[in-house]
């Protein structure tokens, strides 16, 4: 069971690769709506959901909403409830930012 909490965790906050973020990379973008792969020395199979969140806790993610809405920022922190604070913010609507935050807090119960 721990295996499909991470899988859903993957989802639910996907791991920026720096590297993708460069203009000069010439390697397709995965299909949309495809999970990324795990972080570099872990398995999706492997490791607890806890252990995921620690590993993700200050780097580049995304938060989806359920009005399809992604924020893009640091992960600063996360609770039980999956309340989720990031800093240097942006707001992507249709794949365009749209608002640039400082920090920003999400209430759990509005991420995919």
């Amino acid at each position: 069971m721990p295996a499909l909490w991470e899988e859903a965790l993957v989802c639910l906050l996907t791991a920026l690769h720096p590297s993708k973020a460069s203009p000069d990379m010439d390697a397709p973008s995965p299909p949309e709506g495809t999970p990324p792969p795990p972080p570099p020395g872990q398995s999706a199979a492997s490791g607890s959901p806890t252990d995921f969140l620690k590993a993700v806790i200050g780097k580049r993610v995304v938060v989806r909403l359920l009005s399809g809405v992604d924020y893009r920022g640091i992960l600063s922190c996360l609770d039980g409830y999956m309340n989720i604070a990031l800093e240097q913010t942006e707001e992507h609507v249709a794949g365009k930012v749209t608002n640039r935050y400082g920090e920003a807090f999400i209430r759990g119960n509005n991420g995919l």
